[in-house]
């Protein structure tokens, strides 16, 4: 049984005979009577109860003209939502923590008012997190700090995120003449700003110590701020803490201290709710 079988079946029903469908159907009378007589031995029921050359829908009919009726009408829905280039449905969108608390809400407040029959879901994890989720099918596009591999995403630079370094408040100052502090406070491996920190070590030919690994930035600067480590953020995210005053900054080095943030899906997956977001983005 397929969509087509039960478009036929419609047809006689509603038309009142085998030869009315067909002229309806623009098909060959015995062509309608194979397919009828093929879906009542697929169902194992009669559909009809025949008198003569009249047809009457047996109450096994009834029910599947109920089916028929909700299956044909779900089809062309489906139809209508896929060729509808308007921007509706489920939005499946990911972004690194910094992003999603302090570049997102202005953006995805418009997109909100904007564009009302989207529903938008917001996941939170690193760019490698995020990109595996993406080529997973879990999610729809994903805020990312570059580099990106570009064989399996599409993108577009999103924001431009400015680099510092922070530390407690009377730390010394942080140049490429000093030695480096013992200890980093960062997220877990795949963030691109504990990769950048790490990367300032390795010019020095230093490996940090230790690494205390955290999950918030709030965690990581209440141990900056006390002296356990230094730790590398972008600057909106600073701008953003109460603690700001307990910290002391540091530029670091030119190709440290700047990264985009971009906004990625998989190639060949654009689609309408990608295509708002990136207008919304631009503007």
């Amino acid at each position: 049984m397929d969509l087509e079988d039960l478009k036929i079946f419609k047809a006689v029903v509603e038309e009142g005979g085998i030869t009315r469908a067909a002229e309806k159907l623009l098909r060959v009378q015995s062509s309608v009577t194979t397919r009828i007589r093929q879906l009542e031995e697929d169902l194992g029921t009669a559909l009809f109860i025949r008198k003569g050359k009249r047809l009457h829908l047996a109450p096994e009919g009834q029910i599947l003209l109920e089916y028929a009726e909700r299956l044909l009408g779900l089809a062309e829905e489906a139809r209508t939502a896929v060729q509808d280039n308007r921007p509706r449905g489920l939005f499946r969108l990911g972004a690194m923590e910094s992003t999603a608390a302090v570049r997102l809400p202005v953006p995805l407040t418009e997109y909100y008012r904007r564009f009302p029959d989207v529903d938008l879901q917001l996941r939170t994890g690193n760019p490698t997190q995020l990109a595996t989720a993406i080529l997973a099918g879990e999610i729809d596009a994903a805020f990312v700090a570059e580099p990106v591999a570009t064989g399996s995403f599409e993108s577009m630079v999103a924001f431009s995120e400015e680099l510092v370094i922070v530390a407690k408040k009377d730390h010394p100052s942080i140049s490429m003449h000093d030695p480096l502090p013992p200890t980093v406070v960062a997220f877990e491996h795949g963030c691109p700003h504990r990769k950048r920190l790490e990367d300032l070590y390795e010019r020095r030919g230093e490996l940090p110590r230790r690494t205390i690994q955290l999950s918030s930035y709030h965690a990581m600067l209440g141990c900056v701020v006390v002296g356990m480590g230094i730790a590398l953020l972008p600057r909106s995210v600073l701008e953003t803490l109460p603690e700001r005053q307990l910290l002391s900054e540091h530029e670091p080095p030119e190709g440290l201290n700047h990264a985009d943030t971009l906004l990625i899906w998989r190639k060949g997956a654009g689609s309408p709710k990608i295509e708002a977001l990136k207008a919304v983005l631009q503007a």
